[in-house]
């Protein structure tokens, strides 16, 4: 275990591991955690002894579940690395991780290359402007190609990769004549050996072999043209132009600056499995990778002011504020994980929280190492750092906390929206209310899981981003709420939408007991474009009233009303991509109230609804890597599901498929795919938009069947 040494910000990197499922990030962030002395003995993904996968699931998978955060040391840095998911059904882990961290390294399968969820997770960096090293992780595996991944990032993710270590040799020693055995340090141009106890923690440096001497010199010369390209300073150029020796100093300098700048990402390879080239790797992070003081001061806005925008910078001597990034639930009090961008926070004090507008109490600080219940008390924390606190009351993920009279509210964090649903009850009638009360401490820790009851019939259903998130929860409140529970079968979350835009006039005029009600409401409903990838949003509500026209109450009161009544759409559904524009409005100075008002919205949206609705269902992108004898059979069986193939490469004697799928034809296919390639093709999904539904699906809908 880790022990915090005296805190300097300049000296703190907060990193991320993504990748692709099976990539090999779990087994690289042990190494790291174990190269560093944070702990004593190696651990293993297939033993299930890794620190980050401390879940009794994650460890039984052989699969990160959960985002794990552990500080260490190296090199007199401190380094909080967190360990996340790499099967898309736990995206929302990666989402709040990236969220947080300054840097990130995203690992690649060195025979897979840049796989599905690859994309993912480098558009999410790209979304949070997240610097990254890359690194090409099992070397030492059949078919592993150094310079396809290369090509794979420049082309596929329309990255800058610059190597900076190159592999001796690839393949395992059995399959291969020139099997993998270390790396090339390009910069001192020095071959390096992993060596000692089997766990390859000491490095032996030796001349490169003759064999890799002239790639290694041509990769070398690649790092001195990007580096000038990029070299606004001119601190490489003219020595390099003039043929003189660069300080390797002045090389790492200007590597970190364009690295931090987001104009090249450095790679390094290895293998962990073969305990080969990660003590580099832990180099680089600390070289390369910002600190804290490197990022943007965060802005935000001023809750009690909306149109002023607040920054802060990451200094302790600026006033407190974080964001809240994790929730852990717990029956000895819920555990939140808190980004520090400012100031300090310390322990058995009260800070803001500006999203709930509410102040709350920080009981307990702590440093968590992976596991929640291996923590290391802290009296205070501060600017730049990762910690874990106890004793806030209404926070939930993505909240900004911070100081009274210095209040900040930051951007929040947003999550992929629910596509698997499943209705769930409890074997034992007597159990409703346990499951009621631990499906909604469920949904605290996870954005991307939702729970709902039908106040009518009583069902409950839970929701989420696939069926291995749904199988996850129900094994949780087994195993740790011990209820027993049955599930139905899972079933697709459709959404509803407009199919065309329109005006209504809404009303409200009647007599509650001995009281009058009246309000009248004109509404302009619009669909806004469905994109065609990324995000997609709710009901949108915009208020257009003139001055005067109804008191502020009563707009208010409008406006909630048609956002309460916009949630759900003619079928019950989620409406998405719905704006409602209230254009005006009448009152009656005795008659008008709150109620009549909210009372009119609902009717204007019933009105705008009524045989006026699409219904959208989940398109999937779905990745298959399939070996080429099975490619015909994998085809033809995607374009009997809705397949549109978008596309279709070859790399040897495999071929990558590329598709977007209903994920109504999609709930057997794992079992489907195996049968079709003998159990040699392997496929990934992941989310990609929405799409009107088909005509079977609308009419199972509407009960015109």
């Amino acid at each position: 275990m880790a022990k915090s040494k005296e805190f300097s910000i300049q000296k703190i990197r907060n990193i991320g591991i993504i990748a692709h499922i099976d990539a090999g990030k779990t087994t690289t962030s042990e190494h790291l955690i174990y190269y560093s002395g944070a702990k004593h003995r190696l651990g293993g993904v297939d033993q299930g002894t890794t620190d980050t996968d401390y879940d009794p699931e994650e460890q039984q998978r052989g699969i990160t579940i959960y985002s794990a955060c552990i500080p260490f040391q190296w090199n007199e840095h401190t380094i909080n690395l967190i360990d996340t998911p790499g099967h898309v059904d736990f995206t929302a882990e990666v989402e709040r991780s990236l969220r947080v961290l300054d840097g990130a390294v995203c690992v690649f399968d060195a025979q897979k290359g840049v796989e599905a969820q690859s994309e993912t997770v480098w558009r999410q960096a790209n979304k949070y402007q997240v610097p990254r090293l890359a690194f090409i992780n099992k070397m030492d595996v059949v078919g592993a190609n150094f310079a396809n991944v290369l090509a794979q990032i420049r082309e596929r993710l329309n990255g800058h990769p610059l190597p900076l270590t190159i592999p001796i040799g690839s393949g395992s020693i059995k399959e291969s004549h020139f099997p993998f055995e270390g790396i090339i340090d390009l910069l001192d141009m020095k071959a390096i050996y992993f060596v000692g106890d089997q766990t390859g923690k000491e490095v032996e440096k030796r001349e490169i072999p003759a064999s890799c001497l002239e790639e290694a010199k041509k990769y070398r010369e690649e790092i001195f043209d990007v580096l000038s390209k990029n070299d606004d300073k001119d601190e490489i150029t003219s020595l390099f132009l003039e043929g003189g020796e660069i300080p390797i100093a002045t090389i790492k300098k200007v590597v970190r600056e364009q690295t931090i700048r987001q104009l090249i990402q450095p790679v390094l390879c290895g293998s962990g499995r073969e305990h080969i080239g990660i003590q580099p790797l832990l180099d680089a992070i600390t070289d390369y990778l910002p600190s804290p003081i490197d990022r943007p001061a965060i802005s935000g806005t001023n809750p009690k002011k909306k149109d002023k925008i607040e920054s802060r910078k990451p200094d302790a001597k600026e006033p407190f504020a974080g964001l809240v990034f994790k929730v852990i639930s717990s029956d000895h009090g819920d555990l939140f994980y808190i980004r520090i961008y400012s100031g300090v926070l310390k322990s058995n004090s009260r800070v803001y929280n500006a999203a709930k507008d509410n102040k709350e109490v920080i009981g307990k600080l702590f440093h968590v190492f992976a596991d929640p219940s291996q923590r290391e008390d802290l009296a205070e924390a501060y600017a730049g750092d990762i910690v874990a606190v106890i004793g806030l009351k209404d926070a939930t993920t993505g909240d900004t906390l911070c100081e009274t009279q210095h209040p900040i509210l930051l951007e929040t964090i947003s999550f992929a929206e629910a596509v698997v649903s499943q209705s769930i009850e409890p074997e034992s009638s007597a159990d409703k209310q346990k499951l009621i009360d631990s499906l909604q401490r469920l949904c605290r820790e996870d954005p991307t899981f939702i729970f709902q009851q039908n106040t009518e019939t009583g069902q409950m259903l839970i929701s989420g981003m696939g069926t291995l998130h749904l199988e996850v929860k129900k094994h949780r409140l087994e195993r740790d709420f011990r209820l027993k529970v049955r599930v139905g079968k899972p079933l697709v979350s459709f959404r509803e939408t407009l199919r065309n835009n329109i005006e209504v006039e809404g009303e409200c005029i009647r007599q509650a007991g001995t009281t009058n009600l009246f309000a009248k409401l004109k509404v302009q409903f619009s669909q806004i474009p469905i994109p065609l990838t990324g995000a997609v949003s709710g009901a949108v509500v915009i208020n257009k009233l003139k001055p005067n026209v109804l008191t502020p109450l009563l707009a208010t009161a409008a406006e909630r009303g048609l956002k309460n009544a916009l949630l759900s759409g003619e079928y019950g559904y989620p409406l998405l991509q719905v704006q409602a524009i209230i254009q005006d409005a009448t009152m009656d100075a005795l008659a008008s109230t709150e109620i009549a008002f909210e009372a009119a919205a609902a009717d204007t949206v019933s009105r705008a609804l009524r045989g006026n609705i699409l219904i959208l269902e989940p398109i999937m992108k779905l990745t298959v890597h399939v070996p080429d004898e099975f490619l015909g059979n994998i085809i033809s069986d995607l374009l009997t599901r809705r397949a549109n193939i978008t596309r279709q490469e070859s790399n040897g004697r495999f071929s990558e498929i590329e598709a977007h799928v209903p994920l109504a034809k999609m709930f057997d296919y794992a079992d489907k795919i195996r049968s079709l390639s003998q159990g040699r093709a392997g496929a990934s999904m992941e989310p990609h938009s929405y799409a009107p539904a088909a005509e079977e699906i609308v009419r199972m809908i509407t009960g015109e069947v």
